[in-house]
């Protein structure tokens, strides 16, 4: 059997890999203090995003290249924030979800998963909150590590669960105190608390710095792979609340102001302030390329419908996948409800180009155009001489414009 000391140094020698050949995940693994834990809680590796828990026989268990991947595996729920990012969902698909999400990149990236780790080629590039609503209700899987950065179930006296629940059992098997790997030494680090819910936001920012910063020294390496880069990008777009920037944009556009023109001669020689009102002309587009749910583009139209109604905006409304609709455009007044048609057509590829050769037809350029869209698809060389905000949903990037992430 393995003394700690030996232990400790396989720790070391997988955390040294990591920084020379993944720099990026051995920078986060770095962030996070490894400490043995008492087996009697902890039956592999977990994390409450202030540090890195082992069970001693566990990591004894595991290859070399198992060992990196499991490190890594602990340093990414804490980078990608998964303590902040569950919301509604509930908990134990939610952890089942993360865990898929991150064995599927670790993977790609080419490191070895220990055995029981969650993965699946279907997932491949998909983030957590992609996969959930993927994940059966009445599921056995069980992720291999346990997260206690947001264990409301022991929290709340309920028990434990994941990669052996709260109380130290198997995935598989039933609740024992003393579960765990035969010959395994006792003592070490106690279960900590889960963080509260202040100290977790507080966690969320800090490890988004590190990930900033794992990723710029990374990429000045050349060392970020693909799939990696992409996730990283998607999870540093600067995540603005879309309606606010909207409602600024069509209040600029409806400027209703003071105007200090000359008057005509029947009014006098006197230049006195009078109130000017200027309506906007807005063009939306919806992607209707397949992308993009009839629930979604519902809530969108809502949101514009309601903004609409506080300024003086005209709306000319369209829809394209690869093609204009036949049907369009729909054309409402300030003073209409933005009522779309019950059935937008679709369902093809995407190309953005046929839409703004359309606007460029148009009498005058709009004030602004909405885009509503996933992103994946043909755009125009240049960027036209009005402004173009992309409501983007999934991780795509656009050339031009202002982007902002729906989901």
């Amino acid at each position: 059997m393995a003394t700690p000391a030996e232990i400790e140094r396989k720790l070391s020698t997988a955390c040294t890999w990591l920084i020379i050949d993944k720099p990026f995940l051995g920078a986060l693994v770095l962030r996070l203090p490894l400490l043995a834990a008492d087996p009697k809680w902890c039956r592999t590796t977990a994390t409450d995003a202030r540090a890195l828990y082992y069970n001693h026989a566990y990591i004894e268990s595991l290859t070399l290249e198992q060992t990196k991947f499991i490190l890594a595996h602990e340093a990414l729920h804490c980078a990608l924030s998964h303590m902040n990012r569950r919301r509604h969902r509930i908990q134990r698909r939610w952890d089942i979800a993360c865990d898929y999400a991150i064995n599927t990149l670790l993977a790609a990236d080419g490191l070895a998963p220990p055995p029981g780790a969650l993965l699946a080629d279907a997932y491949r590039d998909m983030t957590a909150e992609e996969i959930y609503p993927l994940i059966q209700d009445l599921t056995t899987e069980q992720p291999l590590d346990q997260h206690l950065y947001d264990d409301a179930e022991h929290e709340s006296g309920r028990g434990g669960h994941r990669g052996g629940d709260g109380d130290g059992a198997p995935p598989d098997g039933p609740r024992n105190e003393n579960a765990g790997f035969p010959g395994e030494p006792a003592g070490g680090a106690p279960r900590p608390p889960s963080p509260s819910g202040a100290e977790r936001e507080a966690l969320g920012q800090q490890w988004q710095q590190r990930l900033a910063g794992a990723a710029q020294s990374a990429l000045r390496a050349g060392k970020l792979g693909g799939s990696m880069a992409r996730l990283v990008d998607h999870l540093l777009q600067p995540r603005l609340p879309w309606r606010m920037l909207l409602a600024r944009y069509m209040t600029a556009c409806a400027r209703t102001d003071y105007s200090f023109a000359r008057p005509s001669r029947r009014e006098g020689a006197a230049i006195l302030p009078s109130l000017r009102s200027a309506q906007a002309e807005l063009v939306i587009v919806i992607d209707t390329s397949g992308s993009i749910s009839n629930e979604e583009m519902r809530e969108f139209l809502g949101e514009v419908n309601a903004i609409k109604g506080q300024i003086n905006a005209r709306i000319v409304l369209h829809a394209c996948d690869a093609r204009l609709a036949p049907d369009g455009p729909w054309t409402y007044e300030p003073w209409e409800e933005l009522a779309p048609p019950k059935a937008l057509p679709g369902g093809g590829g995407t190309r953005f180009t046929p839409t703004f050769e359309w606007v460029e037809r148009m009498d005058r350029a709009p004030g602004l155009l909405l885009y509503f869209t996933d992103a994946e698809g043909e755009f125009p060389e240049r960027e036209p001489p009005y402004p173009v905000i992309w409501l983007v949903k999934g991780k795509a990037g656009v050339p031009w414009g202002q982007r902002i992430q729906l989901n």
